[in-house]
């Protein structure tokens, strides 16, 4: 068949219009949906993840876009935001805290979740076991139900006479269970009586606190789901000692924090995130355990307090805020 010059033109032609629209698309950049219990709380561990993603080479709007939902401190708001980013087709979920984790795991079977900071992610139904999660979520387990325990028995030896302390535990986070018990167990050893308080709505504390007052406590262990700020002001507005396994909880004005540190956390997910990315996935990339803890001791909180912080304590303790 011959072919003339018009048509080898035509076909010339059409080749490099191919060639140029193909140079013209745009290139689909990964999306990461991040899913949070409340600003600004969470912000520093936003922060560290952000950094730890650019070290590993990610620059927002050039090759990644980050997209951040936030329940503003509203528990019962999670499911809608996590339905949301499966709707934005994002292609990682990062959720923080357990709340989150449930509601991102409820609303997608199939985007990968990277989860930081879920406590007991195994007795929670998260994943099948730390080593082979076997399903869409891997990450960093959270507080266990062990340092809770470990965080009273810090209380107590910052505070010798302290007889009666509350567990003001996040109703709607399935590990405020394990959480209480284990309080409730070293109360017991410690000869100290532990009053449970369930917050029915986290992002409301104020009739909470009005409880503890009428229950006239020494002391209260905050559950890490809960605000951290409001739950720091709000104790020292009443005068009440409150310390959380969570080492972010003395830098917004608690008295004393015990747990891994948040920026590690953030920053070890952001290393998930570039692996799934690059084709590992979540079913079989072993959930990471914090190795080590930190004790942070907030002294301008205790001098407002009018507690004398032990030397032995301070002598222990890795971070002192002052």
């Amino acid at each position: 068949m011959k072919i003339g010059r018009r048509h080898v033109l035509l076909l010339l032609g059409g080749a490099v219009g191919s060639a140029i629209a193909a140079q013209a698309a745009p290139t689909k950049i990964p999306k990461i949906g991040v899913l949070i219990v409340a600003k600004p709380a969470q912000e520093p561990a936003l922060r560290e993840f952000r950094k730890a993603l650019a070290g590993l080479g990610y620059v927002e709007g050039q090759n990644i876009s980050i997209e951040v939902q936030s329940a503003e401190g509203k528990r019962d708001r999670l499911p809608e935001l996590a339905a949301r980013l499966v709707r934005d087709k994002v292609d990682i979920i990062a959720a923080w805290m357990t709340p989150a984790v449930t509601a991102a795991k409820a609303a997608t079977t199939e985007i990968p979740i990277v989860m930081l900071g879920a406590g007991d992610p195994v007795g929670n139904g998260l994943v099948a076991s730390l080593a082979r999660p076997g399903g869409n979520i891997t990450g960093i387990a959270g507080v266990t139900a062990e340092l809770a325990a470990k965080t009273l028995e810090l209380l107590r030896e910052m505070l010798p006479s302290m007889g009666r302390a509350v567990a003001l535990c996040n109703a709607s986070d399935p590990f405020s269970r394990p959480f209480l018990q284990q309080i409730q167990l070293a109360g017991r050893s410690l000869g100290a009586e532990v009053v449970p308080i369930m917050v029915m709505k986290d992002h409301i504390l104020g009739s909470d606190f009005a409880a503890m007052r009428e229950k006239r406590v020494d002391g209260v262990i905050v559950q890490p789901s809960l605000p951290p700020k409001q739950a720091a002001r709000m104790a020292l507005r009443d005068r009440l000692p409150a310390a959380s396994p969570a080492t972010l909880f003395p830098a917004v004005g608690g008295l004393l924090g015990y747990g891994g540190l948040s920026s590690e956390s953030s920053s070890r997910a952001a290393v998930f995130v570039d692996k799934i990315l690059k084709g590992r996935s979540p079913a079989e990339l072993p959930v990471e355990q914090r190795a080590r803890f930190d004790l942070v001791i907030n002294l301008k909180t205790a001098k407002a307090l009018g507690i004398i912080v032990p030397a032995s304590l301070l002598a222990r303790a890795d971070q002192i805020i002052e």
